[in-house]
């Protein structure tokens, strides 16, 4: 298992030390766990509803949450049951 991680872009260097001042009181390593704490829950996807009580709810890849349950939109104007 890695323990250390060398970074040797200056631009990178500089971007840990401002962040790690800004966010951590200087610590680097916690303000790069931080940023790749955000970039995995940002790629996530829709695993959990409206990001709420993280594992509560689960939905499998390709779900459209957003879609309409009917799929007609008389159906729901003619409030008429419709068998599944």
């Amino acid at each position: 298992m890695v323990t250390a991680v060398t970074i040797n872009r200056p631009d990178v260097v500089a971007l840990i030390e401002v962040a790690a001042q800004r966010l951590t009181g200087g610590n680097k390593t916690e303000a790069v766990a931080m940023a790749v704490r955000h970039l995995l829950e940002q790629t996530a996807g829709p695993a959990n509803l409206f990001g709420a009580h993280a594992g509560s709810f689960r939905s499998h890849d390709g779900a459209d949450l957003a879609a309409p349950a009917l799929q007609n939109p008389l159906d729901a104007a003619t409030v008429h049951e419709i068998e599944r």
